[in-house]
């Protein structure tokens, strides 16, 4: 495949530049941009699919991009330094390449389902970054994917995915409209054998997160930053659980109440098989 060269700001460098900043145009163009060693490397050992590789025109190779480039496929195209730096969202330093990335399905079939089934919720998050923390904290204590609802900021947004530091390639994270969705999904998965419980998250929870059972497939339900879970969501949860602080703090942030949260599931979880 030949080589492609964007030296001026052109369509096609605009529309990439505007995946940076633009969630609907993300959505109707089906992609994003990617940089940094481990989200590219995890994208593609996952088989996401890369529609471009971009590349600095004046800098050599490193032998890591030249196995990117030759693994990636899609299209390979040489930019000017100036305009790559543009195009990373950074201020000082030009990555090495930036990867254009194709969207999945929003499609709850993604997330896989085991007896030991742990997966997530974050209900109408408002901030990128808490997203791509969740998404980071998921796949650090063995989720199976999170499940985003409602009106909400980007999981593909640049901040979301720096701050997943690339597990956001590895965790199969999913859009719907509303919790309606999630629970069909969830009844589904009662009638076919597998009964997940629904665990929600409030600082006013019936009881500490320590004292329910969460070696059972289980989904954490996280509310919004600012007003929490929506009711429809504390309707639909099974128990709501509250994580037991002190201090002067009234709360904890939505992504460090998840990662507490998931702690809490995976130390069950081992001692319940050490018990064994």
């Amino acid at each position: 495949m030949g080589v492609v060269r964007i030296t001026r700001p052109n369509a096609r460098f605009q529309q990439w530049e505007a995946l940076l900043r633009n969630q609907n145009k993300r959505q109707r163009a089906g992609e994003f941009l990617l940089q940094g060693v481990r989200p590219i490397n995890l994208a593609l050992e996952h088989d996401w699919p890369v529609h471009a590789v971009i590349y600095d025109e004046d800098r050599p190779l490193s032998r890591w991009a030249e196995d990117v480039l030759r693994r990636a496929g899609g299209e390979r195209v040489a930019m000017s330094p100036d305009l790559l730096l543009e195009l990373s969202g950074k201020e000082q330093q030009t990555p090495e390449l930036v990867a254009v990335v194709g969207l999945p399905a929003d499609d709850l079939s993604r997330i896989p389902v085991t007896p030991g089934f742990l997966g997530a919720v974050f209900d109408r998050p408002t901030g990128p970054g808490n997203i791509g923390t969740l998404v980071r904290s998921l796949d650090a204590f063995g989720g199976a994917g999170l499940i985003v609802t409602g009106h909400a900021a980007d999981p593909y947004d640049p901040k979301a995915v720096r701050a997943s530091t690339g597990s956001l390639l590895a965790l199969p994270v999913v859009r719907v409209r509303s919790h309606r969705d999630v629970l069909d999904w969830t009844g589904g998965l009662h009638a076919a054998g597998t009964p997940v419980q629904i665990v929600g998250t409030d600082e006013n929870g019936d009881r500490d997160i320590a004292e329910v059972d969460l070696t059972r497939p289980t989904l954490l339900v996280i509310g919004n930053e600012t007003s929490g879970l929506s009711a429809g969501w504390r309707e639909g949860c099974d128990v709501m659980a509250r994580i037991p602080i002190g201090g002067s703090a009234s709360s904890l942030n939505a992504a460090n109440a998840a990662t507490v949260a998931l702690y809490e599931a995976t130390r069950q979880r081992k001692q319940h098989r050490g018990d064994r």
